[in-house]
């Protein structure tokens, strides 16, 4: 008699090729080696499913206002708000190829998403530089953005670190029109400009969203 192995699944994709009857739901997966492995929450219902959370905001319970160091290895918890680390998102990089999808609530109940084809980031002696294409619905790309966190200013602005200015890390240019890891506050509120976390083209400036989070799965 044969013996089957399963796979180490590298993301939620390959979860759900081993049973397609999983739920939404925390699972471990091995983004870089089959010796080690995270948990992330996969979304096995938005859009046909299969989406990796790597990015989530929720409740405001946790701290994003954090260094590169925290950034690059990733903080949080997969059944709540969560940032799995750059240098996890690099290395699925290398094995796959992803798209990208960001969904978002406001605190009156609307929901709304942006769906780009394609996703990658370089690796951190680039600065982590992120390209996004092929947007399709709604938001706005970030092509070749290297990330920026208070301690480590790798952004488009000459005069000032947005991550500092907007408390806040990400992909900045001069300085955003998103901030999905800035101060999470309740829905509009300019006491201090363009701090929460914020989807410009969605809500405008100084609305902080109640949800946002962005997910990937394998473009296939």
């Amino acid at each position: 008699m044969g013996v089957f192995l399963l796979l180490a699944p590298v993301d939620c994709s390959d979860i759900y090729d081993q049973d397609n009857s999983r739920a939404s739901g925390v699972y471990t997966v091995y983004p870089i080696e089959d010796t080690y492995g995270v948990q992330v929450h996969c979304d096995m219902d938005s859009l046909g499913g299969q989406w990796m959370v790597f990015q989530r905001r929720m409740d405001g319970s946790l701290n994003f206002y954090r260094p590169w160091d925290y950034y690059r290895t990733g903080f949080g918890s997969a059944d709540g708000e969560i940032w799995l680390g750059l240098e996890n998102l690099f290395q699925l990089c290398l094995r796959k190829k992803y798209e990208l999808l960001v969904d978002m609530e406001d605190f009156e109940g609307n929901k709304a998403y942006a769906r780009y084809s394609s996703f990658s980031i370089g690796p951190e002696d680039e600065g982590y530089k992120l390209e996004v294409t092929g947007f399709t619905d709604g938001g706005a790309g970030s092509d070749g953005r290297k990330f920026t966190t208070f301690d480590k200013d790798q952004d488009n602005d000459q005069q000032r670190n947005c991550a500092k200015t907007y408390l806040g890390a990400f992909w900045y240019n001069e300085c955003h029109y998103t901030n999905p890891n800035g101060i999470y506050r309740w829905g509009s509120d300019d006491a201090i400009n363009y701090i929460g976390v914020e989807w410009y083209r969605w809500k405008g400036w100084n609305y902080s969203l109640k949800r946002i989070s962005f997910k990937i799965r394998p473009v296939k």
